[in-house]
């Protein structure tokens, strides 16, 4: 193996419960501003969405015994931390700011099933 046979990250899956499609849309489009992707059909039909914007790709997947990620989570890198905060808190979704980080500015926030998200930006 070589030093660049890591190339980055495609996605991060992250799990919702069925049916939650419509939630999903409203959060990752409508809050963050995320554009949603169209599935491959064999894909789509397993239910659930897929947002990209920027370098950052989520795919929000079905699983039948949801239990959110509480612990676990995407670190999402974002250039406007504080409008971010902002654009959340308008939204009513709460944002929990954690300065234990050294050189990152970051706050966790959750999705609407309650999947840990940690929003960082470089100080």
């Amino acid at each position: 193996m070589t030093d660049d046979t890591f190339r980055g990250l495609h996605h991060v899956q992250l799990a919702v419960p069925a049916g939650s499609e419509d939630r999903c849309r409203e959060f990752w489009g409508d809050v963050l501003g995320l554009t949603e992707l169209e599935k491959p059909p064999v894909l789509a039909a397993r239910g659930g969405c897929w947002f990209r914007r920027g370098g950052l790709e989520v795919h929000l997947g079905v699983e039948e015994e949801f239990v959110p990620a509480r612990k676990a989570h995407p670190g999402i890198l974002v250039s406007d931390i504080d409008a971010l905060a902002a654009r959340l808190g308008a939204h009513g979704v709460d944002v929990r700011w954690d300065d234990d980080f050294p050189g990152m500015r970051r706050f966790y926030t959750s999705d609407p099933f309650g999947n840990r998200l940690e929003m960082l930006e470089p100080h």
